[in-house]
């Protein structure tokens, strides 16, 4: 039977503050719409963790909450800079377009995942022209898609460049709990220039949820609106909120990633292959021919070969290192 403990952090259970919350939450009745008891506490924590002043809603999925994040920022024939292996240039199906009606994306590069500040450079100096979508955001990740964490100065640097030409700053937080474990401030975000925000809860152990944090008044003008039509505004918000209730309050959201980050560090170690990025949050990714790789998943395990060639291995909250300790003797085992 295949194993899926390293695949993505996805893969998961949820985390039990996540559901003792929402086994909380499900009792009486409410008012709809995000507009409960339930989501306004969450909101409050969500905006304490930042130390920020915001607007928040709870959505479906990060794919969601970063389409509907970037269509405020920019309109259908402008476009949003990104790093090349971003999820949203290379999951999202389209997403960004489509709720943002044609908005583009311009990809730079920038080595495990960071954006390269020449690159965003280079590309602000382009000038406007009318046969092209020119940008009007920027989009950053942290966690990034290769598990290496911005620091607040690599942050500043972007956004500072990004700022000066008027343009908005959007931040996918997907894994931005496993950011948080490995040192990066959360109360930073607000005053390093983020218009936006994902706050990722699936992958910090909650069941599917995602807060939209808009740290730009401006922004949440209509932005239920935005959510409305996108399908995204559910008439039993409390259950999007609730999880985020049982993991802030317990302080499980960054507890739980830290044991995450530390089995990615255990499973680095443990390694016989070379691992081709720094191993800063939860994941690992190493070098392996694609022999080795059916050899591995012949086992039982199942793990992903990811966008630059390398094979990517995810720990998460639910992560043991009995799981690690198994799988460092099959990897053994194929070489």
């Amino acid at each position: 039977m295949a194993r899926y403990d390293f695949a993505s952090d996805n893969t998961a259970p949820a985390a039990p503050e996540a559901m003792a919350a929402l086994i909380e939450a499900n009792s009486g009745f409410t008012s709809g719409y995000g507009t409960d008891e339930v989501s306004k506490r969450a909101a409050d924590l969500i905006r304490t963790e930042l130390d920020a002043d915001a607007e928040v809603r709870f959505v479906a999925s990060g794919t969601a909450a970063n389409a509907l994040a970037l269509a405020a920022l920019c309109r259908p024939f402008e476009s949003v800079l990104a790093h090349d292996h971003a999820h949203i240039c290379t999951d999202e199906t389209g997403a960004p377009g489509f709720f943002g009606h044609g908005l583009g994306l311009i990809r730079l590069g920038g080595d495990s995942g960071r954006m390269d500040l020449s690159e965003l450079e280079a590309a602000l100096e382009v000038p406007d022209l009318s046969h092209r979508q020119s940008p009007a955001a920027l989009s950053l990740t942290n966690a990034t898609e290769y598990g290496t964490v911005y620091s607040e100065a690599q942050i500043a640097a972007l956004t500072r460049v990004a700022r000066a030409r008027g343009y908005g700053v959007h931040l996918d937080g997907a894994r931005l709990a496993n950011a948080a474990a490995s040192g990066f401030d959360l109360k930073s975000i607000a005053r390093l220039g983020v218009d936006i925000l994902v706050v990722g809860g699936t992958k910090a152990g909650m069941t599917p949820t995602e807060a939209v944090v808009i740290l730009d008044p401006s922004l949440a003008r209509r932005f239920d609106a935005r959510l409305k039509q996108g399908g995204q505004l559910p008439s039993k918000g409390r259950f999007y909120a609730a999880p985020f209730i049982g993991m802030l309050e317990s302080g499980a959201f960054v507890d739980r990633a830290r044991h995450a980050n530390a089995m990615a560090r255990k499973l680095a170690q443990a390694m016989p292959f070379r691992v081709t990025h720094p191993v800063e949050a939860n994941a690992v990714f190493v070098e392996m021919d694609e022999a080795q790789l059916e050899r591995l998943q012949a086992t039982g395990w199942f793990v992903y070969r990811f966008l630059d060639g390398s094979v990517r291995f995810m720990c998460s909250w639910a992560t043991t290192p009995e799981a690690v300790e198994t799988l460092a003797e099959a990897l053994k085992s194929i070489i």
